[in-house]
């Protein structure tokens, strides 16, 4: 065991709470109807991999003990189980040996071991209080509408949820009911554009004040997040504005009509970036839309955060590698730093390996499901980014359908190198051959 690769360790750790989330909503105290076992599976797989994808209606089919569970599978699942564990020997006085801190380094997706138990610390902090503010506001508006009990209850639940980009919800149409109130729509909607950001930008914002001083990484995510902020935003207005399936149901309502449309719009535009909440209708968006959807969910938000999806910074650095070979320059240019090639190479692997991940399980889909094509490309971008909106297509899978997106869940929260380096071995090379010359393009 102790030659497991840490990938491997990895998927050994996830895959076992996954395991033991499953086990524990088959429970019969744990659910309000007969249950199956990959309905229970894909529960378990969707909270601790912070998608929010359902197969039954959270609402309806869960007792307070299952919700409970899908909390608890939601919150480590977003911490890092090995994040949590480092942090509990940390606080005993255990030693933290090195092995351990790669582990950590691993799962966190950082290249050094310097400081890493005082960054856990801080990350704990800053989810504790983030979850605790969001939680009291949230809760000024729903312990009126349903009590103390209850009302807690689903505030405690919507703030991890929001938090760790979930998109669980424990009402059955999600947030569709709450699209007029500001209070749930802006805090719940900056709650998982914080945790978006990434743990890395959080834990330097929380002791650099001074832009220069920021690494490079935080700078691109300063920059990135609002730029596609706008493109969603902007984008869901643009084209859902007079479409009576969604926006155009508020028409006739006057500068108060005008106002939902413009919160609606920033909601369902930031919401794509992993988080799956919905306060309209997914389903009755247009086909353009749903492609903007689905690109959003295919970039996800930041790097070590609890979002999903190829990450914010790797589609900048496709980007400025893209304007580098164009420009013959042979060097990536960013902010008064260069990115090495080591970089863009991982670049390379991580979409082609994502892309194919996306369109093996998109055939498997289209080949076993009756499904419509873009139904079905939806489910699986939003698998992939874990980001748990779909337009209908969750409910109709059969068997095969649930375990295919169980699996795109799963590679999409661990990332879709970890497939890669599971599959391959690094073995430095004993002979160079001479450049071979290939045309491209």
């Amino acid at each position: 065991m102790s030659k497991l690769s840490i990938p491997a360790w990895l998927v050994i750790v996830y895959g076992a709470w996954i395991a033991s989330g499953t086990a524990l909503l088959k429970l019969p105290i744990a659910s309000t109807q007969p249950i199956s076992w990959v309905d229970a599976l894909f529960t378990a797989v969707s909270a601790v991999t912070v998608t929010g994808l359902i197969v039954v209606d959270t609402s309806t089919a869960w007792t307070l003990f299952g919700q409970g569970v899908i909390m608890v599978l939601i919150q480590f699942g977003g911490l890092g189980l090995i994040t949590f564990a480092v942090f509990v020997l940390s606080a005993v006085g255990a030693r933290i040996d090195v092995s351990k801190q790669r582990y950590l380094a691993e799962e966190l997706n950082i290249d050094t071991m310097g400081g890493l138990i005082p960054f856990v610390r801080r990350i704990l902090g800053i989810f504790i209080v983030c979850e605790l503010v969001g939680m009291g506001l949230i809760a000024s508006q729903f312990v009126p509408e349903y009590g103390w009990g209850m009302g807690l209850w689903h505030s405690l639940f919507h703030s991890i949820s929001a938090f760790n980009n979930a998109g669980f919800s424990t009402f059955s149409d999600s947030l569709m009911g709450w699209v007029e109130n500001p209070v749930i729509i802006w805090t719940i909607s900056l709650q998982f554009i914080l945790s978006g950001l990434g743990f890395l930008v959080l834990s330097e914002l929380f002791r650099i004040r001074r832009w220069r001083r920021l690494s490079l990484h935080t700078r691109l995510m300063l920059i990135g997040t609002p730029l596609l902020i706008a493109t969603g935003v902007g984008g869901y207005a643009l084209l859902e504005w007079t479409n009576p399936a969604t926006l155009g149901r508020f028409d006739g309502g006057g500068l108060g009509g005008v106002w939902t449309k413009l919160q609606a719009s920033w909601f369902e535009g930031v919401t794509p970036r992993t988080a799956g909440f919905n306060s309209m209708d997914t389903a009755g968006v247009t086909d353009a839309t749903a492609l903007l959807t689905m690109v959003l969910m295919f970039i996800g938000g930041g790097a070590t955060s609890t979002a999903g999806g190829i990450k914010v910074t790797t589609a900048f650095v496709l980007l400025l590698a893209t304007i580098a070979f164009f420009r013959r320059s042979g060097v990536i240019h960013i902010q008064q730093n260069e990115i090495g090639p080591s970089s863009g190479l991982k670049v390379m692997a991580l979409l082609f390996v994502g892309l194919m991940l996306i369109f093996t399980a998109l055939f498997v889909l289209v080949l076993s499901q009756e499904l419509d094509f873009l139904d079905a490309a939806f489910e699986v971008f939003s698998a992939f980014g874990t980001v748990g909106l779909s337009r209908g297509a969750t409910g109709e899978l059969d068997t095969l359908g649930k375990l295919t997106i169980c699996v795109v869940m799963f590679l999409g929260r661990l990332g879709p190198l970890t497939l890669g380096f599971l599959l391959a071995t690094k073995t430095p090379p004993r002979l160079h051959y001479p450049e071979g010359k290939v045309y491209l393009g």
